[in-house]
């Protein structure tokens, strides 16, 4: 199913926005009831107001009523950001699929991408 997600994140990339950077970045969530929620990056003039591809698949999933341990996996095709790997880690996510640095898609869990994360 990893290969399948990660498809659906380089179908939607193209959607980013991203007048900026120009880097087009997607994101499909696999939710455990079997729905899957896509996301781009949408960068902002004021640059630290963008949002991340990764966040806003999980928005999409929120907002349709999923909360944490209801999202099983997320593919990205781009290596997640630190901020991103923290929302990753609390919706408690099972496998993180993206592109490394070297091209590589690889799957990894949350605690892998983010050792000693920070919890309330």
């Amino acid at each position: 199913m990893s290969a399948e997600l990660y498809e659906r994140a380089v179908s939607i990339a193209a959607k980013a926005y991203a007048p900026y950077s120009n880097f087009f970045v997607g994101a499909a969530v696999l939710a455990r009831d079997g729905r899957v929620f896509e996301g781009v990056n949408v960068e902002n003039a004021a640059y630290p107001l963008g949002i991340c591809a990764e966040r806003t698949a999980i928005s999409r999933a929120v907002t349709d009523g999923c909360k944490p341990g209801d999202l099983e996996a997320i593919a990205i095709t781009a290596s997640p950001c630190g901020g991103c790997r923290q929302w990753i880690y609390e919706f408690r996510f099972e496998s993180v699929t993206f592109q490394n640095a070297e091209g590589e898609v690889i799957t990894r869990t949350p605690a892998e991408l983010l050792p000693e994360t920070f919890e309330l």
